[in-house]
C-alpha cells in the first residue's frame, strides 16, 4: 500500500468516526431532555436539535457508505455504545463498570475483525 492510498484510508475512516459521533451526540440530547418537562422549551429544544443532527448526520452516512462496504460501516457503527458510554461517562458522571469494559472490548475486537480484509 503506498503512502498516498495510506493516507486516504485512514482520512476515510476519521471521516466515519466522526460521523459515529455526531450520531451518539443524539443520545446525549436524549438523556438531557429527559430532565425537562415533556413539550417544555428545553424540551423542544433537545428534541429539536436532535432532529437536525440526525439530518446532518444522515448526510455524512451517505457519504461513508460510498467510500466503505456497507458490512464495514456498519460493523463501525455499534462504535456509537463506546461514545455513548464516555460521552455520559464524563458528562454525568455515569460510572463505567467492568461489563461495560469488557462489552467496549467486544465490540472493537468485532469491528477489528470485520475490517481486517479492508
Amino acid at each position: 500500500m503506498n503512502g498516498k492510498s495510506f493516507f486516504k484510508k485512514w482520512k476515510d475512516y476519521a471521516f466515519l468516526h466522526i460521523s459515529i459521533l455526531i450520531y451518539s451526540i443524539t443520545i446525549v440530547l436524549s438523556k438531557v431532555a429527559s430532565d425537562f418537562a415533556f413539550l417544555s422549551l428545553p424540551y423542544i429544544l433537545c428534541y429539536g436539535s436532535m432532529v437536525a443532527i440526525l439530518g446532518i448526520y444522515a448526510i455524512l452516512w451517505q457519504q461513508v457508505i460510498k467510500r466503505f462496504e456497507p458490512s464495514v460501516a456498519y460493523s463501525h457503527k455499534s462504535v456509537t455504545v463506546i461514545w455513548a458510554l464516555l460521552i455520559s461517562g464524563f458528562l454525568f458522571g455515569e460510572n463505567i463498570t467492568l461489563g461495560n469494559v469488557i462489552g467496549t472490548i467486544l465490540i472493537v475486537a468485532g469491528v477489528v475483525m470485520v475490517s481486517q480484509d479492508e
